[in-house]
C-alpha cells in the first residue's frame, strides 16, 4: 500500500471547486461523463462510468471532502481527503490519498494529475 499527497492550484474560487467535485451536474460538465454524487455522508458515489467508486465520509462545504475509494477486498480502507484553501491565484487544493494498492498506484497518480485535477485546471483556465 502506498500514499500520495500533492497540491494543485486551480484558477477558480474554493466554492466553485467544491461544487465541481460534489455536484453531479457540474462534475459532468468537466468530465464529460454522468456522475453519481451526493454531499450526504455514508452515500456511495460513482465517477467515469464506475471507474471510480466509493463511499462519501464527510464534507465541510467549500473546505473539505473525505471519501473512501473502493479497490476490492482490501484490509485497510483507501481514504481520499481533499482540502480547499483560497490562494492568490485561485484555489489551492491539498490532496491526500492513503492506502492505494501497489498495483494501482501509477494509474491512480496519473488519474489525479491528468483526468481529475488536470481536467479541472483546464476547465477553469
Amino acid at each position: 500500500m502506498k500514499d500520495f499527497k500533492k497540491y494543485y492550484i486551480i484558477p477558480a474560487q474554493s466554492e466553485d471547486i467544491y461544487l465541481a467535485l460534489t455536484n453531479p451536474a457540474t462534475i459532468q460538465l468537466w468530465t464529460g461523463e454522468p456522475a453519481v454524487m451526493s454531499t450526504e455522508p455514508n452515500t456511495e458515489f460513482s465517477l467515469w462510468e464506475g471507474s471510480i467508486e466509493g463511499m462519501n465520509i464527510a464534507f465541510e462545504p467549500n473546505k473539505k471532502i473525505q471519501q473512501e475509494w473502493y479497490f476490492g477486498e482490501q484490509e485497510n480502507a483507501s481514504i481520499v481527503t481533499i482540502k480547499l484553501h483560497q490562494h492568490k491565484q485561485g484555489c489551492s487544493v491539498e490532496l491526500v490519498h492513503t492506502n492505494i494498492p501497489n498495483e494501482a498506484y501509477d494509474d491512480i497518480v496519473s488519474g489525479w494529475n491528468e483526468n481529475y485535477f488536470g481536467a479541472l485546471e483546464e476547465f477553469y483556465s
